[in-house]
């Protein structure tokens, strides 16, 4: 069970430590963290999958410290490796690049592309045995950028590291309010929750509890119901409320008791808008009408777990589907990181909310999409497009 004290990973800092093999990226990691938390060695290659762990860190709070495999990996399993290397890069969102003294035009092209993507990065000298003043001097004359210098062992380069992080720290990196512009302090507001088979026993799921501590911070009055409890919630209100969150699959009987008075919006709605790209997923919508029984859709789905009676995104979404284009409609179904480099076979791609994920790698995702031209939705926005109401849905 998830500890609901602890920031959930896809709201953390996430900061990534990259470099070749043996360039000191494991034993920098260790050191801001203050424990033994990656494998140390000589022997090139012991990272092999990315280390993440999840710690506050003084000046900076949450955060999530990525160690990855070395970039210069070789043979087959070690393309594997890179790979992994590079997902977590598309998660990254302050980068820290160790240079080695070797193959100075591979970490140069690794800082381009760190850059290219807006992820502030951070150079760093520390177990190449060349003449490291001359290094960084060349180090700065192709990237503007001057690296710091740490010590092996020296017991202060931690606290450099995390001085030097602090700077970096991009404008706004805590996540803002879910709710603000929806809500005002004093506002009731309901939320509709279904308690089906893929709704963990004996608790919530993580978008419900961080909405409802969003609407406690900003001062709102929380009632909470299923939707077959939905009459006996309104009934018992003096007033109708502000506002109605539902999970997306509720959307049409809960808009049909719906007070007028009310607005209505969905949990995965809130979160497209959180940490995506809100307009581009509203955009992506416009093509559904068009689909038809020669269209291949993708839904990419953040969680991973085995597929249930009820899912949302591999039973309801696509019945949708071909409900609206066809049963001969292609429909692929991935989870995880699990998200196509070529994204052109596909005339539309449905995304989750996204609430396991942090906004940088989700963006990522939407880059790609807008790069190929290809459109992109949410699940919230396609079901109230499903639901013909999606012009009366509050989305930001």
């Amino acid at each position: 069970m998830t500890d609901l004290n602890s920031t959930p990973a896809g709201n953390r800092l996430h900061i990534g430590f990259f470099g070749r093999r043996n360039s000191g990226k494991s034993t920098l990691v260790n050191a801001l963290a203050g424990q033994k938390i990656a494998i140390v060695s000589d022997i090139a290659g012991t990272t092999t999958d990315p280390v993440y762990k999840a710690m506050e860190l003084k000046g900076i709070g949450p955060v999530e410290l990525i160690d990855t495999a070395g970039f210069d990996d070789e043979g087959e399993l070690g393309a594997l490796r890179v790979k992994k290397t590079e997902l977590a890069a598309e998660k990254t969102d302050i980068a820290v690049l160790l240079f080695s003294g070797e193959g100075l035009d591979e970490e140069l092209g690794w800082m381009r592309r760190f850059r290219q993507r807006k992820t502030p990065v951070l150079p760093v000298i520390a177990n190449a045995v060349c003449d490291r003043a001359a290094l960084a001097a060349e180090i700065e004359k192709a990237a503007g950028q001057r690296p710091i210098l740490l010590e092996k062992d020296d017991p202060s380069a931690a606290e450099t590291l995390r001085r030097e992080l602090i700077r970096l720290l991009p404008e706004g990196f805590e996540l803002p309010s879910i709710t603000a512009n929806l809500v005002s302090a004093g506002d009731t507001v309901m939320l509709v929750m279904p308690q089906d088979s893929s709704a963990p026993k004996g608790r919530l799921i993580l978008p419900e509890v961080q909405t409802i501590r969003d609407l406690l911070d900003n001062r709102c009055t929380v009632v909470g119901c299923t939707p077959e409890g939905m009459d006996a919630a309104l009934a018992a209100l003096r007033k109708a409320p502000d506002l109605i969150i539902t999970d997306s699959q509720a959307f049409g009987a809960v808009y049909a008791k719906k007070p007028d008075a009310s607005r209505l919006t969905s949990f995965s709605i809130l979160f497209a808008a959180l940490k995506g790209d809100i307009d581009y997923y509203l955009e992506g919508a416009k093509v559904i009408p068009a689909l038809n029984e020669s269209s291949r859709v993708l839904i990419a789905e953040c969680c991973t777990h085995a597929p249930q009676n009820e899912d949302i995104g591999r039973v309801k979404i696509p019945k949708l589907l071909r409900k609206l284009a066809g049963e001969g409609i292609r429909i692929d179904v991935l989870g995880g990181t699990d998200f196509p480099e070529d994204l052109s076979p596909y005339a539309l791609v449905i995304q989750c909310g996204a609430c396991m994920f942090n906004r940088k790698y989700v963006l990522s995702r939407i880059a790609r999409a807008k790069q190929q031209g290809v459109p992109m939705t949410n699940y919230g926005v396609f079901l109230a497009f499903a639901n013909g109401i999606l012009d009366k849905v509050a989305v930001q």
